[in-house]
């Protein structure tokens, strides 16, 4: 699986064939083909990202409208890395299909890539995921269909757009407390000789919303909005350089009001801050008629670069920031920076990319618990599991994928799905039925649904030394019937905690339990676990099938279970 066959939201796996001997097509994808004309280009003959945009919202938006039975809008969209610029006379193709649907919401996945019509080689631009909404009926609040996966690839994206929606709905709350704690830390700006004022990069522009800019409900194309937003962004990061600049980043962003036809879109962009070889564009649209008070309409923030001769960023010259709300977005785009690069390292690296301990802190909390959530699911839509014994009803799977061994443990209990949730997500209570913890305190309760974990294990081997992992737990519950609890286990390293000499450190990358009801009394759960060289000792033997410990812990959690089935839901824990 590659990182795009992960990331973008569009089922690149082999096609696949249903009874019938037709290749199956999710109904609702939708594909788009242009080619790159000069009208399309800027001065350097590259596809203009805002014509891009207008192609992926239009895309993207049919998708939905396929799927509704009615006319949608552009609610928000991930962020947006661009691979790769697209030249004239190059094919531009893009993929959009709806990942899943919510109650009048739902994710599209956009896949872009670009063909050479003389090699015929393909590549890779971007991938984003956007939310759209159905509008209003005569009837009445629209109700959206369940979309109904059907390969491996749509199950996991149907699964992981439910993680995605988590992020997105505390993402602006996240941002902006991180933002309040981080520059808070950075103290005054630095003054650079020969910095070029802000003032010089900023831009004002304004725009007609005419029919051609509309949808057939009269409401301004959100693909139009951007490409606006890209325009004038892209004459601010011109401004600072004196050169032609090369975006390369978009951050996640929402639409706060509507905009229809006969509004005048009002357009902002100023450079908040420039660093070695990026910067960071504001920018803000707003809209009004006749003479009625501007409506905030949206604000991103883009990252641009200039790209040399042989298409390596140059150097950018220092800015220097107007005071107070010039030096506040000066030091918010330096916050802003490593969140960005906490998000991009976290969530869009292979799974094997990933170290095995991610230090923690708060800047990243929302990314980890994203990333830690993710894994084990997409451990759980793997369907290529081998069955390696049964034993009491304990079923046990194995999985050799990339020089990893990854096991999962399959069983039925007695008892309510919920309740197992409450029981098994108390980490500090496993010891009550698994040997192999032999300590468990609670380090930081960050949330209700993430808690961070000491685990000490016994050693393996006579004499030894025993193991302790530092472990992020994120639970979660299921957004509708179709979705399992999970409770996902990951290491991570906080420097409270480091490495003692009584200890080996162990590490996790993924494990954890999915709980799916099967009935109002019985549960199926499964345990996942993702051998790495620290945990595999503790499994070799079971797998071997020279022991039968394994069956041994599971019946002792299912033991474990039955006799507090009837105790009060354990609440969240908390460090005392």
């Amino acid at each position: 699986m590659t990182a795009e066959e992960t990331d973008a939201g569009i089922s690149l796996e082999p096609l696949f064939i249903q009874e019938s001997g037709e290749v199956y097509r999710s109904p609702t994808e939708v594909q788009m083909s242009q080619i790159v004309m000069p009208c399309h280009a800027n001065h350097r003959e590259e596809l203009s990202v805002g014509q891009l945009l207008k192609w992926m919202d239009s895309t993207a938006c049919l998708s939905a409208e396929r799927h509704a039975g009615c006319s949608c809008i552009t609610a928000s969209v991930d962020d947006i890395h661009f691979e790769h610029t697209i030249g004239v006379g190059k094919v531009v193709n893009i993929i959009a299909k709806v990942n899943r649907a919510f109650t009048s919401s739902m994710e599209v996945g956009i896949l872009v890539t670009c063909e050479d019509l003389y090699t015929g080689k393909q590549w890779n631009v971007c991938h984003a995921f956007a939310t759209f909404v159905a509008r209003r009926t005569e009837a009445g609040k629209v109700q959206l269909q369940q979309v109904i996966p059907h390969t491996q690839m749509e199950q996991m994206e149907y699964s992981l757009a439910a993680e995605r929606r988590r992020m997105r709905l505390i993402h602006a709350e996240t941002i902006t407390d991180l933002l309040s704690s981080s520059t808070a830390q950075l103290g005054e700006c630095q003054e650079y000789q020969d910095s070029v004022p802000a003032e010089r990069t900023r831009v004002q522009s304004v725009e007609l919303v005419l029919p051609p800019h509309a949808n057939h409900q009269v409401s301004t194309f959100g693909g139009q909005i951007m490409a606006w937003m890209e325009n004038v962004a892209t004459i601010a990061a011109s401004r600072l350089c004196n050169a032609h600049p090369t975006l390369r980043i978009i951050d996640m962003f929402h639409f706060r009001a509507p905009s229809h036809i006969g509004d005048r879109l009002v357009l902002k962009a100023i450079v908040n801050n420039a660093f070695k070889h990026s910067m960071e564009v504001g920018v803000c649209a707003e809209a009004y008629q006749g003479r009625e008070p501007l409506r905030h309409i949206n604000s991103a923030f883009m990252t641009f670069e200039v790209l040399d001769s042989d298409r390596k960023p140059c150097t950018l010259p220092r800015l220097r920031p107007e005071p107070v709300d010039g030096r506040r977005r000066y030091q918010e785009a330096i916050a802003r920076k490593k969140i960005r690069l906490d998000r991009k390292y976290i969530i869009s690296c292979k799974q094997t990319e990933v170290p095995l301990s991610v230090p923690w802190d708060p800047s990243n909390q929302m990314y980890l618990s994203y990333n830690n959530v993710s894994a084990l699911k997409l451990t759980d839509t793997r369907n290529n599991w081998v069955l390696t014994s049964e034993k009491n009803k304990v079923r046990l799977y194995t999985l050799e994928e990339n020089h990893t061994l990854c096991i999962k443990v399959e069983m039925f209990v007695s008892v309510p799905a919920e309740q197992s949730f409450h029981l098994l997500s108390d980490l500090r209570r496993r010891k009550e039925w698994d040997r192999h913890y032999e300590e468990c305190e609670v380090i930081n309760q960050v949330d209700e649904d993430d808690t961070i974990y000491r685990v000490v294990t016994p050693s393996v081997s006579k004499g030894g030394k025993g193991k302790d992992f530092i472990l992020l737990a994120s639970r979660r519950k299921p957004c509708d019937p179709r979705d399992p609890y999970l409770i996902a286990l990951r290491s991570v390293t906080l420097p409270t905690h480091p490495p003692t000499e009584d200890y080996t450190r162990g590490e996790v990358l993924c494990a954890g339990f999915t709980i799916w009801e099967e009935s109002s009394a019985v549960t199926k759960f499964t345990y996942y676990n993702q051998a790495t060289p620290g945990v595999l000792p503790y499994l070799s033997t079971d797998i071997a099938g020279l022991s039968s410990s394994f069956y041994s812990t599971f019946s002792a959690c299912s033991r474990f279970l039955e006799a507090n089935k009837d105790s009060l839901a354990a609440l969240p824990p908390s460090a005392s």
